[in-house]
């Protein structure tokens, strides 16, 4: 449905966690700083046991070793996510502009630059009259979606902007989200009339965090639901796990994706199609996660077991990213708060 031209010129804010500037030792502590002491995502420690042992420990060490990991991942334009979100952006404004809309669309990391602060900045600049947050984490989390909820009522309160503010919590169920994903895993080859195997793939949360009313594995399970009913498949034909889990502070969400590979490689007939669906654009945890760390256990399980061919098949599935499938899908979830219906 178009939008009226009348309409009160809407900010759209496009966020996501970051990434560093640079894929050096100093980027990356700089990065890691930021992002370890956001409250929402070390929630369960001492916060003052937490300052020592990250100023001790982990910045020193993980500013090393993870800097090797994004040069790894590091592409001549700069970091996966960034170039992708950059693209975004300006795929976003076109087709808003294309619909006739008032609008204008930025991009504010959690963590990182541009800042929350600086998009709402560069929106407030642009003469925004009310804006419309969405972070791009379809299944919301605390220690995602509620930090980027956290970071814009902090950014408004210290740039005194009294502005209408609408943030998206999330669109795990959205249709054309699910349509989308579906397609995707498709494209890659995927054949539901096979005997192919999909595993949904998703961030690991802190357990403490579901115990305190997260949605967030209600809202992975949807979508891994819908997508699979799209897909027409039985349920022994997939299956989730949860990824990417950050030191051993608490207990987190399980099944551990590395296990569910791992028996996946060793059991079962036909490929193995990995899908991220939490991830809106490729990054770290899906470029260098999956191909570094996961596959090489599903690799490895296959040859042991004497599996070959299309049995020993792992395929990844990319995430949507700055395909127009993904620009449909943002601008399908964005139009009725843009329009003033939601």
């Amino acid at each position: 449905m178009p939008i009226a031209s009348d309409s009160p010129k809407v900010g759209i804010l496009l966020a996501n966690t970051g990434s560093p500037d640079d894929p050096t030792p100093k980027g990356v502590r700089a990065f890691l700083r930021d992002m370890l002491t956001d409250h929402r995502l070390v929630r369960h420690v001492n916060r003052v046991v937490w300052a020592i042992v990250l100023r001790l420990f982990i910045l020193p060490h993980r500013g090393v070793t993870s800097s090797e990991r994004y040069r790894k991942v590091w592409t001549d334009e700069g970091s996966p996510l960034m170039v992708t979100s950059a693209r975004l952006v300006q795929r976003i404004q076109r087709a808003f502009d294309e619909e006739g809309a008032s609008v204008t669309v930025a991009m504010g990391m959690n963590y990182g630059n541009p800042s929350i602060a600086q998009g709402l900045a560069e929106l407030r600049a642009a003469g925004a009259e009310r804006v419309v947050v969405l972070p791009l984490y379809p299944q919301s989390a605390l220690s995602t979606t509620g930090s980027t909820k956290d970071r814009v009522a902090r950014a408004l309160r210290k740039l005194r902007w009294n502005v209408g503010c609408q943030v998206i919590d999330n669109y795990h169920d959205h249709p054309t989200y699910v349509k989308a994903l579906a397609a995707s895993i498709k494209h890659a080859g995927f054949d539901p009339a096979s005997s192919d195997r999909l595993i949904f793939s998703f961030h690991a949360v802190p357990v403490p965090d579901i115990e305190q009313g997260d949605q967030y594995e209600l809202q992975t399970g949807a979508t891994s639901i819908a997508v699979a009913t799209e897909l027409g498949l039985e349920r022994r034909r997939w299956t989730i796990g949860y990824q990417s889990r950050f030191q051993k502070y608490c207990e987190w969400l399980t099944p551990s994706t590395v296990d569910v590979v791992a028996r996946y490689a060793e059991t079962g007939e036909g490929r193995v199609f990995f899908v991220c669906p939490g991830f809106s654009t490729d990054c770290l945890e899906t470029h260098y996660d999956v191909f570094f760390e996961i596959k090489p256990v599903f690799d490895q399980r296959a040859y042991l077991t004497g599996r070959s061919g299309d049995e020993a098949a792992f395929v990844y599935v990319p995430c949507l990213g700055k395909t127009n499938a993904h620009v449909r899908v943002l601008t399908d979830v964005l139009r009725p708060y843009v329009g003033g219906e939601r």
